[in-house]
């Protein structure tokens, strides 16, 4: 895009001309007057905005459609064109070309912009009389919003529809919001709304729920890198392709930050003296250090050469590189490794190179995603703690002998199985290589995978005659179980257990039962967790088809009621119930059960055979 416009479009004041508007002529450019390169090269149409192709597909056919929507919010990270999407939009809505050199006249809203018309030029620059802008960061109020409603009801002055855009509209207070609810639901038939915001979250939902909600994307490094190639051929600045990919890494997929890295590059590199700008003037303007290097300090802290990675971050740091960043490079080279080993055939980004791909495929084919894992945990937290510490070197020294150390350090699951498979008797030795050069060949590679696959410490062997550990309550029956509930006052468990369990089979480590009906299928969780919690071994507990044993509480049911027939069969206990009608036999208790209470009135007179029976009698029967 160039800043004059075509030559057979209208100057931006025509359409004002037209309408009679005595309008004051515009400040133009002063020559020799620098415009940075975010404002230079921003699109003015669709065709210009790069990366956001749904978008541009699902406007267009809204327009082609006539399927224009009231209000719109765009969202997205900075710098990928949210703000200039929005006066594009306005652009569209309002686009009018008169008739000239054969070609119809356009009087309806498109997004094929081929030419400026006749409020392009001061949408494009901000100073439209029907195209408001207004920054909620500093116009938070529902003042400003009452201004919003009251102008909306009074239709444009010039263009075919008045457009508000609200940039950082998150802002707003929320009684702004509210009050621009109805008219956001309900607006003037000339009005449309714009909303920009990088914290969609933080917007009510009663708003966005009235908007076309559009998600800006991280513009992909390839696109972003040709963006910059072609500004660079433009400007007529030569920029080596390792440098523009060390500026689109830094810009993280936001344009505005690329072109300002690019800007700030150009006049860093002019100043050098430098007829390329190359790799190497990227690196001492950004504090960041060499991929090369990262991947070399990478491969010493993997192999538990501390001496060499510290070392190499001094040179770094000596250098002008940040401590801080050097750990944010590795923690991503780290990220990079770890995506080759779990997902070796994605496609790798734009922005690595060859070198950096080929040895961190050497790497990823020898660490293992747990060492990796732990890798980025240490330098998470290192990275905060080189952040905010008042000698930065030096923390990031300690992050670098955490790193190595833990490097060879085996997982727990390695010392797990090390421990059931090795003889107990033997003692492993705990000492690995390491390796001292720094260079990426396969000898590295290979030392890395040695100190990767560490052994299990000595310190964690079992001698031959030790005693094992007591494996916990056996259980080998329902009743165990219920046992061992009522032993850990869980009351619900025991109740849940005796009356919705119908065993199935019980051994050692497994227990399958059936569920009563009505009851709830937790209990297989709830058990599992409190089996292995009380026995200190997992177990397998499921839910079986079969039918099962009776439950607990309809054995104990089933045994009462016996019990019952045969007290009711005794002589002594038929003529009680004879003699007093209406008598019933609540309980019966053995010995047992009431020896505690018998004992202290007449223990002397107790029988071991004696059944006790309580009986219960009526109104009329207790002078008797």
């Amino acid at each position: 895009m160039t800043d004059a416009p075509p030559p057979n479009s209208p100057s931006p004041d025509d359409g004002a001309l037209s309408l009679g508007l005595d309008l004051p002529p515009q400040p133009k450019q002063v020559a020799g007057e620098y415009r940075v390169l975010a404002r230079k090269y921003r699109p003015s149409s669709f065709d210009d905005l790069i990366g956001q192709e749904a978008m541009v597909r699902t406007l267009s056919n809204a327009f082609k459609l006539d399927r224009i929507h009231q209000a719109y919010i765009l969202t997205g990270v900075r710098g990928v064109g949210k703000t200039t999407t929005a006066r594009i939009l306005a652009r569209a809505f309002n686009y009018e070309v008169a008739a000239h050199d054969g070609q119809p006249a356009i009087t309806r809203p498109t997004v094929d912009m081929p030419e400026l018309g006749v409020h392009c030029q001061a949408i494009i620059e901000s100073r439209h009389v029907d195209v408001i802008e207004m920054d909620a960061a500093s116009h938070t109020g529902i003042d400003d919003i009452r201004e919003i409603i009251e102008s909306a009801r009074y239709r444009p002055v010039m263009a075919r529809c008045k457009v508000y855009i609200i940039d950082e509209v998150h802002m707003l207070s929320k009684a702004a919001f509210n009050g621009l609810l109805k008219t956001l639901e309900e607006p003037p038939p000339h009005v449309r709304f714009l909303f920009a915001t990088t914290e969609i979250e933080k917007v009510p939902v009663t708003v966005r729920s009235r908007c076309q909600r559009f998600d800006l994307r991280r513009i992909e490094s390839q696109v972003l890198i040709d963006h910059l190639a072609g500004i660079c051929a433009k400007e007529g600045v030569k920029v080596s392709a390792e440098a523009l990919s060390l500026v689109t890494r830094a810009a993280e997929g936001s344009v505005r930050d690329a072109l300002s890295l690019l800007d700030q590059a150009i006049a860093h590199g002019s100043s050098a003296g430098a007829e390329e700008i190359g790799a190497a003037t990227i690196r001492d303007m950004l504090g960041v250090a060499d991929r090369a290097r990262i991947v070399d300090l990478f491969e010493h802290v993997m192999k538990g050469d501390i001496a060499a990675a510290m070392t190499m971050l001094k040179e770094q740091y000596d250098q002008g590189a940040d401590p801080a960043l050097v750990l944010s490079d590795l923690a991503e080279f780290v990220h990079f490794v770890t995506r080759l080993r779990l997902v070796p055939d994605a496609k790798p980004d734009a922005a690595v190179t060859p070198e950096e791909l080929k040895r961190g495929r050497e790497f990823a084919a020898v660490l293992t995603a747990p060492v990796l894992t732990r890798a980025w945990q240490i330098l998470s937290k290192g990275i905060a703690d080189v952040r905010h510490s008042p000698r930065p070197l030096a923390a990031a020294d300690m992050v670098m002998v955490r790193l190595a150390h833990a490097s060879d350090l085996p997982t727990p699951e390695d010392v797990l199985k090390r421990l059931q498979n090795a003889p107990l008797s033997s003692g492993v030795p705990a000492s690995m290589p390491s390796g001292g050069g720094s260079g990426g060949g396969g000898g590295s590679v290979s030392a890395i995978a040695q100190g990767a696959t560490m052994r299990m410490p000595a310190a964690i062997s079992m001698p031959q005659n030790a005693p094992r550990a007591h494996a916990g309550p056996r259980i080998a029956s329902l009743q165990d179980i219920v046992t061992l509930a009522q032993t850990n006052r869980d009351i619900q468990l025991k109740i849940a257990l005796e009356s919705d369990v119908h065993p199935v089979r019980i051994e050692e480590g497994r227990f399958e039962f059936a569920l009563a009906k009505g009851a709830s299928a937790a209990i297989v969780q709830q058990i599992t967790n409190r089996l292995k919690e009380w026995t200190g071994n997992r177990w397998i507990v499921t839910i079986s088809n079969e039918a099962g044993e009776p439950t607990l509480r309809e054995l104990r049911d089933a045994k009462d009621a016996e019990r019952m027939r045969g007290v009711r069969a005794e002589p002594l206990v038929r003529s009680v119930l004879e003699r007093f009608p209406g008598a019933e036999i609540v309980a019966v208790r053995t010995i047992g059960d009431v020896e505690p209470v018998a004992a202290s009135y007449a223990p002397q007179q107790i029988n071991e055979d004696v059944i006790y029976a309580d009986t219960e009698v009526g109104e009329d029967d207790e002078d008797l």
